[in-house]
């Protein structure tokens, strides 16, 4: 497992120097090619995917930071952090790359740009040490277990008690585990300028902690066949970890002083408004019956697929 965590933690520190690549390859490409009598560097569209990927590169490295520090503070217990960081970083690369030869246009196909073996090579990223897919799955049903364990505690501690006594301390006991409404604000530990974003992971933490539990209680044990529901808790796992990242970093930075704090601290802001605004949908999409149907609706939909061995509608021109 060690050799994983650590395959899975160098990926966070190796993909963020790619993107760094790709990055300057893009900003040289958009400041000289002229389209349309203008420079690309000054259309709205191109500027919205240098940003985003300037956004993923700083989050991914500040993961592998963060996650670093932990270790060499003698922390054993990261492989949930690892298995964040594998995946954030080598979805982030990807998508990186794939922008970066959009706005290269047909000299992004080309062998002599040298683009095209980057994304090639960096495809098997989300396959190896462990696929994305699985890894999701690993991270919400490995919180949810622990989380679990002390619900079951509790109610073989208290048997013979009302039932909603057992609930009650159990809740109250989860909540202190995977955070709760309640929780402590994390503005006490972040720089002043960061406090809407400290706020804002707080109230993540705490909608986070609430969902677990609904989950819980609801599905108990067969929550594990719930995978609709458990990738969409890792997204929601995946994000936080991702503000938190960014908060710490962007704290040290404006701390000290550094000459980029203030534009880390736009990165930081910006990132983490969309992330709360993302795992907001993401927790409330988990206990929603309308996407309880939707996922009832997609099962059905794979399931014809598979039945038939290729699409299910006849050609509209009956060939």
């Amino acid at each position: 497992m060690n050799i994983l965590n650590n395959g899975r933690f160098g990926m966070a520190g190796a993909l963020s120097g790619t993107m760094k690549s790709l990055i300057r390859r893009t900003a040289e490409h958009v400041s000289t090619r002229v389209q349309f009598g203008n420079k690309l560097e000054t259309y709205g569209v191109v500027q919205e995917k240098i940003a985003h990927m300037a956004l993923r590169q700083y989050v991914t490295e500040s993961i592998a930071y963060l996650l670093s520090g932990n270790m060499d503070r003698g922390s054993v217990e990261y492989q949930l952090e690892a298995a964040i960081s594998k995946i954030y970083a080598s979805e982030s690369a990807w998508w990186v790359a794939d922008e970066c030869i959009q706005l290269h246009g047909g000299m992004g196909f080309m062998t002599e740009c040298g683009l095209e073996r980057v994304m090639r090579d960096l495809r098997i990223f989300r396959i190896f040490e462990g696929s994305n897919d699985i890894l999701r799955l690993f991270i919400s049903l490995t919180g949810l277990q622990y989380a679990g364990k002390q619900l079951r505690e509790v109610e073989k501690s208290v048997k013979g008690m009302d039932f909603g006594v057992i609930m009650s301390e159990g809740l109250k006991r989860t909540r202190r585990l995977v955070g709760s409404s309640s929780a402590p604000s994390v503005a006490e530990h972040s720089h002043k300028d960061l406090s809407v974003q400290a706020e804002q992971l707080s109230q993540l933490v705490g909608d986070f902690g609430t969902t677990c539990e609904k989950l819980l209680l609801t599905h108990r044990k067969n929550i594990i066949h719930e995978q609709f529901l458990l990738q969409r808790l890792a997204n929601a796992a995946i994000d936080i970890y991702g503000v938190a990242a960014v908060i710490s970093r962007a704290s040290k930075s404006l701390s000290e002083d550094v000459p980029t704090g203030g534009y880390e601290r736009l990165l930081t802001a910006t990132f983490c408004q969309q992330a709360f605004d993302r795992t907001n949908h993401t927790l409330q999409s988990i206990t929603s019956s309308k996407e309880v149907k939707l996922d009832a609706a997609m099962s059905d939909i794979a399931k014809k697929v598979v039945e038939h061995g290729e699409v299910v509608p006849v050609h509209p021109l009956g060939l």
